[in-house]
């Protein structure tokens, strides 16, 4: 059995380490201790609590008001990995400076970052939505026909991305895109990217972002478009979405291809 004194000489070193990483603490505390309590008392998915929230409470119709309740709910509520107010503003400046006209998401997750996208695209553009998890798509769809975007501006695929993206030219006749925002699964960045490359629908001067590149990180993707070459790039620093203290950030790729 430890001693009192023992114990005691290991209290300063414990505090330490609570004051140093007290925002990740809140962190699994809201991501993961909330949404296990309340999977189990509502008997809904956290994705499907986060609707009702938006069902309830924003204007139909109206993009700016599903996004402004999301992000209440996801700072008030529950906390949900969108790309939130403060990094979706990159998002935002960096569509209106290019005006792409055919645009790529990678993880529409319930449909934040894809009505965001949607509300931002120039009159005729349209925008192709990834997502594999069946759950999640559906309510992502209701998110974005909530939002006012249909089929025309908005088309969302239910499949892995790996499986996706070889098919884009055959069976959705795309023949290049203008930008793409990457916001799924973080091991899936670096092989996506290379399938993009190898597809040919990378065009010089396409846009790609990549969300969450320093936390969780994705530090392989990080590492080859340091070294392939093909791109100029940046990284847009800022915290973690719905939080305080945990640094993240976007990458911004311009694609030059092969010299």
């Amino acid at each position: 059995m430890v001693s009192p004194a023992i114990a005691l000489a290991f209290l300063p070193l414990l505090l330490t380490l609570i004051i140093k990483y007290r925002y990740f603490f809140v962190l699994f505390y809201r991501a993961v201790l909330i949404r296990i309590w309340k999977d189990c008392v509502t008997g809904l998915s956290r994705e499907e609590r986060a609707f009702q929230y938006v069902l309830t409470h924003a204007t139909p119709g109206d993009p700016d008001s599903i996004l402004d309740t999301f992000d209440v709910w996801c700072s008030k509520v529950e906390f949900i990995s969108n790309i939130g107010p403060k990094k979706g503003k990159i998002l935002d400046r960096l569509l209106m400076e290019h005006s792409p006209l055919t645009v790529l998401e990678l993880g529409a997750h319930c449909g934040y970052s894809t009505v965001r996208i949607a509300r931002s695209l120039p009159l005729g553009a349209r925008l192709y939505s990834i997502e594999m998890d069946q759950g999640n798509a559906a309510i992502a769809e209701k998110v974005i026909r909530l939002a006012g975007f249909d089929d025309d501006t908005v088309e969302l695929i239910v499949n892995p991305s790996d499986e996706v993206i070889p098919q884009l030219r055959s069976d959705y006749n795309l023949e290049r895109l203008d930008f793409v925002f990457m916001d799924h699964w973080k091991k899936c960045y670096l092989p996506d990217l290379q399938m993009l490359e190898g597809s040919g629908l990378l065009g010089k001067g396409s846009i790609i972002l990549a969300d969450n590149v320093l936390f969780p990180g994705a530090p392989k993707f990080l590492r080859y478009i340091r070294k392939s070459g093909l791109y100029e790039w940046r990284i847009h620093r800022a915290t973690l979405e719905y939080s305080k203290g945990i640094r993240d950030g976007m990458a911004e790729l311009v694609y030059q291809g092969i010299k």
